[in-house]
C-alpha cells in the first residue's frame, strides 16, 4: 500500500469495507447496528470521492482545502467504523482502522 496513491488505497479499503458489509444479514441486526452499517457504506464512498477531489486539485490552495475535507472525512469514517465494531470482528476493525490512518498520513 505504500506505493499507492491515497485514492487507490482508499478505493481498495472501500472495497474491503463493502465486502465485509455484503457478508452481513441486515435483517438480523439491531436498529442501531443497521444505522451504523448504512452510515459506514455511505461515508466510505463519500471519503473516497473527497480523496479523489484532493488528488485532482489544480492549485495548491484548492489542494489544501480538499486535503482538509479528506482528512475530516477519514476521521468521520473511522468513527463510523468503530461504531460498527460490534458487527465486525476486532481484527477487521483493527486492519481497516490502520489502513485509514495510513491513508490520512498520505493526504497532505
Amino acid at each position: 500500500m505504500d506505493n499507492q496513491s491515497p485514492f487507490l488505497a482508499m478505493q481498495r479499503t472501500e472495497t474491503q469495507i463493502k465486502a465485509l458489509l455484503r457478508t452481513l444479514d441486515t435483517d438480523l441486526l439491531q436498529p442501531n447496528e443497521k444505522k451504523a452499517v448504512a452510515s459506514l457504506r455511505r461515508f466510505s464512498s463519500e471519503t473516497r470521492l473527497d480523496i479523489r477531489d484532493y488528488e485532482l486539485s489544480e492549485t495548491r490552495e484548492e489542494q489544501l482545502k480538499k486535503a482538509a475535507a479528506a482528512r475530516k472525512g477519514l476521521d468521520r469514517l473511522r468513527g463510523h467504523l468503530l461504531a460498527a465494531g460490534d458487527v465486525f470482528g476486532p481484527a477487521d476493525i483493527a486492519q481497516l482502522d490502520a489502513q485509514l490512518e495510513h491513508i490520512k498520513s498520505r493526504v497532505l
